[in-house]
């Protein structure tokens, strides 16, 4: 239910749960990042759903009362969504950048809901069974070092991700 909330209007990310979560129980970790990673599609839907249909109502709503959701970083998300759809919601759901943003912009911007989907699936499950990987794999010694590194971490991965394709692009 945090994975829902999260995605489309709660402020702590899921990560703050799924890593306790597995690192108690560590046979269960990729099962954890399973419901997490469908949670938090679902709950992307519900943000697609609130801005698909709600947006007018409630747009002062979340510019005074969400964290980071201002007028000016939904107006930057509406723009990028015209030129790069799947990229948007893909590097949205992998890394730090509030996913809530994205989701609800998604539906103000009409955005194809098949892609949408791929693209919250492909990004929160990497970012989830990477971390629930983590937990398996090194358990407790690895905490410090994802607290420390992992934002920084997914967003290199990501640039490198993009980079590498926009080298076969452009080589072609």
């Amino acid at each position: 239910s945090l994975s829902i909330a999260e995605s489309s209007f709660f402020t702590i990310p899921p990560d703050v749960l799924l890593i306790p979560l597995c690192l108690g129980k560590r046979s269960k970790a990729l099962w954890f990042a399973t419901v997490c990673t469908i949670a938090s599609v679902l709950g992307g839907l519900f943000g697609y759903l609130i801005g698909w249909a709600f947006w007018g109502a409630l747009a002062d709503l979340f510019y005074r009362y969400i964290p980071g959701f201002t007028p000016e970083q939904f107006n930057k998300v509406a723009d990028l969504y015209q030129q790069y759809n799947f990229w948007v919601v893909f590097i949205a759901a992998f890394t730090p950048i509030p996913y809530k943003i994205i989701t609800i912009a998604g539906g103000v911007c009409a955005v194809n809901l098949p892609m949408f989907i791929i693209g919250s699936a492909v990004g929160r499950g990497l970012r989830f069974f990477l971390v629930a990987g983590m937990m398996w794999l090194f358990g407790e010694p690895i905490v410090k070092f994802m607290d420390k590194y992992f934002n920084l971490l997914s967003i290199i991965f990501t640039i490198l991700l993009i980079g590498g394709f926009a080298v076969i692009k452009y080589a072609m």
